[in-house]
This record gives C-alpha cells, sequence and structure tokens, in this order.
C-alpha cells in the first residue's frame, strides 16, 4: 500500500471517506427511509395518482439524443470513444450484472473487508455509467462518455457508502499498477477553514502523476450557496496533486452545494464538470435514476479525460491535466468556483 512506501513515515489516525451525495439526494434518501418505516397508508398518501412513483429518468419517445451534460460539454458530438484507455472508478462497486454494461470489458477488485465488488449501495453504478456508459443504450438516451474505455471498478466504499483511507489508497495504488490513465474519485470528508491539505492524498497524487495516471476528484458538497455559504474543497480532492471538480447545473449556474476554493492553506477548483439532474445507471431492478453532486461532475471530467488521452497518447499523467484546463470553456463564473471553466470534449 502506499502508507507502507518507506518514504511514508507520517501515522495519524484512520479517516473515513463517504460517498458525496447531492443535498437533494440525501433528502430524498431521508424521506425514504422515513416512509418505510411508516404503515404502508402512509406511504401510498404521499405517492402521485397511478401508485408507485416510476424512477424519473427520460422517456426513450422524447427523442433526445443524449443527456444534457453530454451535449453541455460535447461528448456527443466527440469522435473519440476512450478505445484503449483504462478508466478507474473507485466507489461503492458496480453492478455486474446491468444490462447496460453486457459485453464491456472490466476489471474488478474490492479493497472492503467482506464485501465483494458488487454494488448495492448504487453511486458507484451511477458514476460508472456517466463516465463509461454505453454509446447506444437499449431503454435511454445516451448517458456515458468513454463508451469503449476498459472500466476498473475499484470498491473502496462499503455497502453503507462509507471507507476508511486504507482501502482508498489501496484502491489508488491498485489503479496506478494497473496502468489506468485516469483514476476518478467521487468521494471525500469535510475539511474545516484553514485545514491543510492531507500530506497522504498529496503524495498519492503525485505518485500516480509520475507513473502516467491522474487522479480526478469531486469537490465536495458541503456548501449553501443559496444562503451564501460557501464551505471548502473536501479531502482528497484539496490535494494540489489530486484534479479537484466543482458541479454546474443546466443554465451553467454553479450549484449551490459545490465547494469552493476558500481555504488559503490548499484545496482549488481546477475544473467544472454538469452535475445537477443527472441520468445514469443505477443497480437493477431499478436499472437509472438522477443525482446530483459534485459526485456526478467528476466522472463527466474522468470520461473526458479518457477521450483526450485516446486522442493523443502523448497526454498522460500532468500533460492530461493541463489539456483539460486548457480545453475548459469560460462560464463566467470566478476561478474560486470553477476552476478553468466547464470541461470540454475533445
Amino acid at each position: 500500500m502506499l502508507r507502507a512506501r518507506k518514504e511514508v513515515v507520517e501515522v495519524r489516525p484512520e479517516f473515513w471517506m463517504h460517498v458525496l451525495a447531492g443535498w437533494d439526494e440525501r433528502y430524498a434518501a431521508w424521506v425514504r427511509d422515513g416512509l418505510s418505516l411508516l404503515a404502508d397508508p402512509a406511504l401510498r398518501a404521499l405517492l402521485p395518482p397511478g401508485g408507485i412513483a416510476a424512477p424519473s429518468f427520460i422517456p426513450v419517445a422524447e427523442q433526445i439524443s443524449a443527456t444534457w451534460g453530454l451535449t453541455a460539454t460535447g461528448v456527443d458530438r466527440s469522435t473519440f470513444s476512450g478505445a484503449g484507455i483504462k478508466l478507474a472508478v473507485l466507489d461503492t462497486g458496480l453492478d455486474l450484472v446491468h444490462p447496460d454494461f453486457a459485453g464491456r470489458s472490466i476489471v474488478s477488485a474490492s479493497f472492503v473487508p467482506g464485501e465483494d465488488v458488487q454494488d448495492v449501495q448504487g453511486h458507484g453504478t451511477h458514476v460508472i455509467g456517466t463516465a463509461c456508459g454505453p454509446l447506444a443504450p437499449a431503454e435511454q438516451v445516451r448517458y456515458g462518455v468513454a463508451y469503449e474505455a476498459e472500466i476498473h471498478a475499484g470498491k473502496v466504499l462499503n455497502n453503507a457508502g462509507s471507507g476508511t483511507e486504507r482501502s482508498v489508497l489501496a484502491g489508488i495504488e491498485w489503479a496506478v499498477e494497473s496502468k489506468c490513465e485516469i483514476i476518478s474519485m467521487s468521494l471525500g470528508r469535510a475539511v474545516q477553514p484553514g485545514e491543510p491539505p492531507d500530506p497522504f492524498y498529496e503524495r498519492a497524487g503525485e505518485y500516480a502523476l509520475e507513473n502516467g495516471s491522474l487522479i480526478i476528484a469531486a469537490a465536495g458538497n458541503e456548501s449553501w450557496r443559496q444562503y451564501n455559504s460557501i464551505r471548502p474543497v473536501t479531502s482528497p480532492a484539496n490535494a494540489a496533486s489530486i484534479m479537484a471538480v466543482a458541479a454546474i447545473d443546466a443554465k451553467m449556474k454553479v450549484a449551490n452545494f459545490s465547494c469552493g476554493g476558500i481555504n488559503p492553506a490548499g484545496g482549488e477548483v481546477n475544473i467544472a464538470g454538469p452535475g445537477v439532474d443527472i441520468l445514469s445507471t443505477v443497480p437493477m431492478p431499478r436499472k437509472y435514476d438522477r443525482f446530483s453532486g459534485t459526485s456526478m461532475a467528476t466522472p463527466h471530467v474522468a470520461g473526458i479525460a479518457a477521450l483526450l488521452a485516446q486522442s493523443d497518447n502523448t497526454l498522460r499523467g500532468k500533460a492530461l491535466w493541463t489539456a483539460l484546463e486548457r480545453g475548459a470553456r469560460n462560464i463566467g463564473h470566478p476561478a474560486r468556483d470553477v476552476g478553468s471553466g466547464l470541461v470540454i470534449a475533445p
């Protein structure tokens, strides 16, 4: 593991990492959990006429070719597919029986003791769907970016959506040693104003860059911008060697929950991606759903990084980082909130 390397000499207590759910997603989960404790009549009273509500995804009948995120970033017009590129997602795993991933090249590993890579929480399957979903899903509009990338699904968060730094660092080492050009991490923990970046993740990010891998991580969902409250970029995205991704909505506004680069001790936002009302895969039988969060913005950037890496085999590690930032579009917000701007596909 990275922490076992001889140059890593610092010892400190273990921190726990979590999936970075958007506030609307968390609220919905709390409501669902609460209602499940009530009698069936109470649950039925809150549902629309006709009974149980179906998952909220775009009907194919609307004849939309792709999700708004893919259109806004130019993915739906790109000639690249991610072919020949290894993209690792470190999260809650993947629903290995989801029909949209049938026939895909998938490498998987679990770093959670006692749990296999099968995703029951849902977050990992949603993130992987955005980064690597198919070009033409049978039952849905296109929602995935790098549809021919080799998927490396690393389970570093347990079935409840939490995990230790030990698991995350082990997942990073696995992905780098597997020669994954891109490592996507929609996870983190909140930091306090003035708190410096974690040296373990700083070293992990440097280790990845030195070996031709780029770690891309969610900036975090701790802000309440509608109340003028902006919170600092979470860990591990606040490490200078890890690319931090903010979230925007379909109107090119910064998502209310998206963290900002406000910590003088370190933790800039580097780039932004679509992160509000994002359609992607979830474990069967639900199949599809919409989530919001910087967790959803991150795989857009990771998938586009795979397209860039395919377009030019010299774009690896820091060179890939630079290419992503140079290609970003100015959307009129401060760098504190969106970094270089909105990620754009080659």
